[in-house]
């Protein structure tokens, strides 16, 4: 019999290569956009991609119990070394497009200069720099509540642990009371995190700046996804 662990794991196999379908579109899509149908059809294929995204914390948050999610058996150990609270940091988002603008700019600097529009992640105005630097303070301060969260809920199952191992009461005793449900709570408050940054970033930007910032965002988690699992190979063969 199918466990939950395992339906999750095949869910996460799939959901990857539904990833990369979806970035190959993008890659292929005329950008900058031409015409009113190509602004659409990269309008849309932006949509569903973010739409994926919230559809993999839909899913983890009821396919397995929550600490099987946190333990995370189906992640590398590289991916499971890089988690905050069974995910990416929503802030890696920010780095991200800030590397990937800094780039650009600096491969087309002289074309800059000139005042020639590039329109790419490279083009990004002040503006939107600005409202980048705002986004940034409020998710810094957003993970920090939710990391104090989940560190209040780790000292009481520490107190917990330890009344138990003296006597009052068994482990079985620890996990009822709703401590398992409060800490599936931090995890959904992580999750809402992680989509609420990822849809401000997307809505900031313009169509082909988008496109631009969720491949690099999918190619960054297949890169870490590959390295771990060549890690994990060379461990077992060493």
């Amino acid at each position: 019999m199918m466990t939950a662990r395992d339906s999750f794991e095949r869910f996460n196999d799939t959901w990857l290569e539904h990833l990369r379908h979806l970035v190959a579109q993008l890659t292929s899509a005329p950008c900058p956009p031409t015409t009113p149908d190509h602004n659409r059809a990269i309008r849309d294929l932006i949509q569903k991609v973010v739409d994926h995204f919230a559809d993999y914390h839909r899913t983890k948050s009821s396919a397995a119990d929550v600490l099987t999610v946190f333990a995370a058996p189906w992640s590398t150990s590289l991916e499971h070394s890089l988690h905050w609270i069974t995910g990416w940091r929503p802030t890696t988002l920010f780095h991200l497009l800030i590397t990937e603008s800094s780039s650009l700019f600096a491969s087309r600097i002289l074309d800059i200069l000139r005042g020639v529009k590039t329109g790419d992640l490279g083009d990004l105005s002040p503006s939107q720099f600005g409202r980048v630097s705002e986004l940034q303070c409020e998710t810094v301060r957003e993970e920090n509540e939710i990391s104090e969260e989940l560190g209040e809920w780790q000292e009481d199952m520490g107190d917990l642990l330890e009344l138990a191992r003296s006597g009052g009461g068994g482990v079985a005793a620890v996990l009822e009371g709703g401590r398992m449900e409060r800490l599936g709570r931090v995890m959904e408050k992580a999750d809402e995190l992680r989509m609420k940054t990822l849809r401000s970033v997307v809505e900031l930007l313009t169509p082909q700046q988008a496109a631009e910032f969720l491949i690099a965002a999918a190619e960054l988690q297949f890169g870490i996804r590959g390295w771990g699992l060549n890690q994990n190979t060379t461990r077992r063969h060493a």
